[in-house]
């Protein structure tokens, strides 16, 4: 699905990005220009930037 209308940019271009390192979003946003024309698209990509970081995160199990 497109992400991003202004720059053409999907949620599989996003996800590719962030599997090659790009974990924040100022570093998605150099890479791909997501978020830097109109903004309506950087809630979505935060969220998957979010939901694509907590799969890498470390589980810690409380005792």
């Amino acid at each position: 699905m497109y992400v991003c209308l202004c720059k053409g940019i999907t949620d599989s271009q996003l996800r590719e990005a962030i599997a090659s390192g790009g974990n924040e979003f100022k570093q998605l946003k150099q890479e791909l220009a997501v978020g830097s024309q109109c903004g309506k698209c950087v809630p979505v990509a935060m969220a998957i930037l979010a939901e694509e970081n907590a799969k890498t995160a470390p589980y810690y199990q409380v005792a």
